[in-house]
């Protein structure tokens, strides 16, 4: 196939172009990619890490923080910088669209000196490749370049160099962040105005042939919404420019979004597995089921998702009167898994054993300054944290359980706030608004105004029922404040120190397994350690991800067994459920631990010992009189 290439005039009057369709399915350029990291804290990450090959992804709730960070990297180049109209209907797309256009063209300004360079030892041509996957035919071609004779070496370097490609600058949308908000006439926005949707919009427009990733559900609307924009589809017989990426909980989960999209006409680039748990942002627990036999249940079946999807996609096209070519026909998704993996080792299983693509490693790049904006204060207090500092927290306004940093600006700030007497934010861009107990117009259950209404309902703010309600954090804004403040203090030249959590409350979610990595890492150090090409950054009695997920299941269950009345045939009915699907998780874990050694720098003793524990405790989980019967 002919590749589709997006060429674009850069600011500097280069032109320069993108292959697309060669960075379609794995194995791209490296085995691993950088989710999206709260609203925040991969914002600017493709600046820092797609001309090294690494994909990475921002987060598309803040639009006005986007703006901000846009306005702050163009000054740093000392160009013009024109803020949209915030009366314009649209301007929130606008604002995303110029922003992925942005990133877009930096990133392929950046290849174009990257390029440039010679293959000397130092340079950053040759840290491209030696951060490469020592499994990266592009890898072996490099190493073995000192073999070659002189004019044989210059014909592989200009080879070697026209192969060289930036990772992917992707972007994620929570699906269910969809508020419709209050327009400048005082009237809510039309539904097509929504947030979700301009967001969807902006990503569509823009030149960057990324990948638009759909997270926490379905969103039928939405979906809907991608019917405008054939920036999706195939057209004249090449892939769609931009590619879609399904953030999946199980099996069955794939394919109920796959067939949704497929009945539009939507091909999946992608299966982006998450554990429920053991992973950052907000935690969306599965009914028991644990990540090894959800991997493996993709492993076996990963064959039907292109079966069930095909017909559909073809039907849709002969509807519309377009071609469906064969491409399409054999085009298989990728799969990929992400959450809580923290050893080459572990990296390794997931790509042999299950036979997946590629990982995703989130939470151990908070601690690289080289790729993720965190202001110093915060990454020192993940560096020192250990087990228990990172917590299932009720701080999130959404009302789903959300990862914490015991002690962050953010959480001091609240709690100082409360015992001034004076609960609460003023909610400066009200993404989460979505409360009306108390008001005509939806607020959000962080605002001042909220608190305090609630607060004075359950009889005051010396009760325990005051706490409960004053935990909610401004998390739409505190999420971007750490990264506001490293990319400002960045461009100014100032170093952001220690004293900097007093500019502003940061808020930051990271996933339980960055309380074995402890300290800063060079980028370098990190690749190195997924691939396992240095001394382990983490200690070898650190659980295995599998382990540490089944910890979280368990503790998971004893809360919810708590909350489970014994007289609710649906409370009864969702902890049996679980016990019994977290039984069968365990009972796979033995027959696949059966047939299974540690890989170097492997801890699966750690992963049998859970198993053995779980086990025990499952059986002293009180059960309802009603499960009894």
């Amino acid at each position: 196939m002919t590749p589709f290439y997006k060429v674009f005039p850069s600011w500097s009057g280069i032109m320069f172009s993108m292959p697309i369709s060669s960075r379609l399915s794995y194995p791209r350029t490296h085995t691993f990619h950088i989710p999206v990291m709260g609203t925040g804290h991969s914002i600017d990450t493709p600046l820092r890490v797609a001309r090294w090959g690494i994909s990475s992804v921002i987060s598309l709730v803040d639009d006005k923080m986007i703006e901000q960070v846009h306005r702050l990297h163009l000054r740093k180049l000392g160009r013009e910088f024109k803020a949209v109209d915030p009366k314009e209907p649209r301007a929130r797309a606008e604002r995303i669209r110029l922003y992925m256009d942005f990133l877009y063209e930096q990133v392929q300004a950046q290849m174009v000196e990257l390029r440039k360079q010679s293959f000397q030892a130092g340079t950053d041509k040759d840290k491209y490749f030696r951060m490469l996957p020592d499994s990266s035919p592009l890898k072996v071609r490099w190493k073995a370049l000192a073999s070659l004779a002189p004019e044989a070496r210059l014909r592989e370097e200009e080879s070697l160099t026209a192969a060289m490609e930036p990772g992917s600058i992707d972007a994620n949308i929570m699906t269910k962040l969809d508020r419709r908000p209050i327009g400048p006439d005082g009237v809510v926005v039309e539904a097509r105005l929504s947030d979700a949707k301009l967001a969807l919009e902006g990503f569509a427009r823009s030149v960057n042939p990324g990948n638009m990733i759909l997270s926490a559900g379905i969103n039928p609307t939405l979906y809907g919404c991608m019917e405008e924009f054939e920036t999706f589809y195939r057209r004249a017989g090449v892939e769609p420019e931009k590619g879609l990426i399904i953030k999946v909980s199980d099996f069955r989960s794939a394919l109920t979004q796959g067939r949704f999209l497929a009945k539009k006409g939507l091909e999946v680039r992608e299966f982006r597995i998450e554990s429920g748990l053991n992973c950052g942002g907000h935690a969306f627990a599965s009914e028991g089921e644990l990540l090894g036999p959800i991997v493996d249940e993709f492993r076996k079946e990963r064959h039907r998702l292109q079966a069930e999807f095909a017909g559909l996609m073809a039907g849709y096209y002969r509807k519309k009167g377009w071609d469906w070519p064969t491409e399409a026909e054999t085009h298989i998704a990728a799969i990929t898994v992400q959450g809580g993996l923290g050893v080459e080792a572990e990296h390794r299983r997931m790509l042999e054993d299950f036979e997946l693509d590629a990982t995703g490693w989130g939470s151990p790049f908070l601690l690289v300054p080289e790729a993720t904006p965190i202001d110093k204060f915060t990454r020192e207090l993940l560096a020192a944290s250990r087990p228990g500092d990172i917590y299932l927290s009720d701080s999130s306004p959404l009302g789903v359980p959300f990862n914490n940093l015991r002690g962050s600006s953010a959480e001091v700030d609240l709690w100082r706030k409360f015992d001034e007497g004076r609960p609460g934010s003023g909610c400066p861009k009200g993404f989460l608004s979505f409360n009306t107990e108390f008001t005509e117009q939806p607020i959000c259950t962080a605002t001042r105004q909220y608190q305090t209404a609630k607060i004075a309902q359950t009889g005051g703010i010396a009760t325990d029922a005051a706490r409960q309600i004053a935990v909610k954090e401004c998390i739409c804004h505190q999420l971007g404040n750490g990264a506001l403040q490293v990319i400002r203090d960045e461009i100014d030249g100032t170093d952001a120190s220690t004293e900097g959590a007093a500019r502003a409350p940061v808020s930051i979610c990271p996933g339980p397994n960055i309380v074995w990595f402890s300290r800063d890492y060079s980028l370098q150090e990190m690749v190195d350690h997924i691939y396992g090409r240095i001394p382990s950054l983490v200690p070898p009695e650190r659980p295995h991800a599998f382990a540490a997920e089944l910890s979280l299941y368990m503790e998971h269950l004893v809360k919810l067994q708590a909350q489970t009345h014994p007289e609710n045939p649906r409370d009864v009915e969702k902890l049996a459920a679980f016990r019994a699907n977290l039984a069968a998780s365990l009972s796979w874990y033995r027959t696949w631990l059966s047939s299974r050694s540690n890989l170097p720098g492997e801890n699966l003793q750690s992963l049998r010992e859970e198993v053995e524990r779980v086990e025990i405790a499952l059986l002293e989980v009180v059960e309802t009189p009603a499960l009894c019967d």
